[in-house]
């Protein structure tokens, strides 16, 4: 009876149980759906990540500027070359007696002769006879030390004979700005040069615009570098003569020889008169 008690129990973890609860149990079938966990006491409050942006497309380097500050300022021109220290010409046929001083020649033998050195030039030079603010006609009664004040004033200062001598002739070393042949396209050769007076010679006052005369312009585009106004230059050989420092340039409208390369030397720096005006130059940027 006892051993038949003692089969029909076992004793498991401290407690007896029925051989019944130890037969295998049927499965129970698994959920379909899990259920939700519960809440948590302390939620994780979700952090927004942000993501590196693309970087935009490179875009191409901008293209090196096309513009090059200007050489010279716009009231000015370049002169720019080989200038020639000596130069003979031939003249073919003259106006007057070539033995007189301001003798002119009607027509030149081309090419002209370079008889001195070369020396190349670079600078700026005024593309018209200096004309007063507001005034219509050039600036006159200058002298060298009056040029040279109102040039400075301007940033600019006087030009050298040599400077002037090439803005004027260009490279072909014309004898006349406008070629080689003298035509009336300057104003010059003018020969009522005197106001009716009983008492003294006064110059009657022939001026024109500057660069009216379109016809009147060098190779390089300068206007009325002869004839209209003389015009004072620094003689480099005479840098330290004071006060013959100057020449005259150019000749004004009286008949006269009106080419590139003469020059009236014989007046001091103080010399002024109704027919001298100022052109200028300086340095290249």
């Amino acid at each position: 009876m006892l051993l038949g008690l003692a089969l029909g129990y076992l004793l498991v973890g401290g407690s007896v149980r029925s051989s019944a609860e130890l037969a295998p149990q049927p499965r129970r079938p698994l959920p379909t759906k899990l259920a939700a966990p519960a809440p948590s006491a302390n939620p994780v409050t979700p952090v927004a990540v942000k993501l590196p942006e693309a970087a935009p497309p490179s875009e191409p380097a901008p293209a090196p500027s096309a513009a090059v500050a200007a050489p010279c300022p716009s009231d000015m021109l370049l002169v720019s070359g080989d200038y020639c220290t000596n130069v003979e010409h031939t003249c073919k046929r003259w106006l007057d007696d070539d033995l007189l001083p301001y003798a002119r020649c009607a027509e030149y033998e081309p090419p002209a002769r370079c008889v001195g050195k070369r020396q190349a030039l670079r600078f700026c030079i005024d593309r018209r006879e200096y004309t007063p603010s507001g005034e219509a006609l050039p600036k006159n009664y200058a002298s060298f030390n009056i040029a040279s004040k109102v040039c400075g004033q301007l940033g600019k200062r006087v030009c050298t004979e040599s400077e002037w001598n090439f803005a004027c002739e260009g490279p072909d070393m014309l004898p006349y700005p406008y070629g080689w042949t003298r035509k009336d396209v300057c104003n010059q050769d003018r020969l009522d040069l005197y106001e009716p007076n009983p008492n003294r010679q006064v110059l009657k006052d022939h001026r024109k615009p500057s660069g009216e005369l379109a016809d009147c312009k060098s190779p390089f585009g300068a206007y009325d570098m002869t004839g209209n106004m003389d015009e004072p230059v620094l003689r480099e050989a005479q840098r330290y003569a004071i006060p013959f420092r100057n020449g005259l340039k150019g000749g004004w409208w009286m008949a006269g020889r009106n080419r590139c390369r003469p020059a009236t030397t014989a007046h001091d720096d103080n010399y002024k008169d109704i027919q001298i005006g100022i052109r200028c130059c300086r340095e290249t940027t």
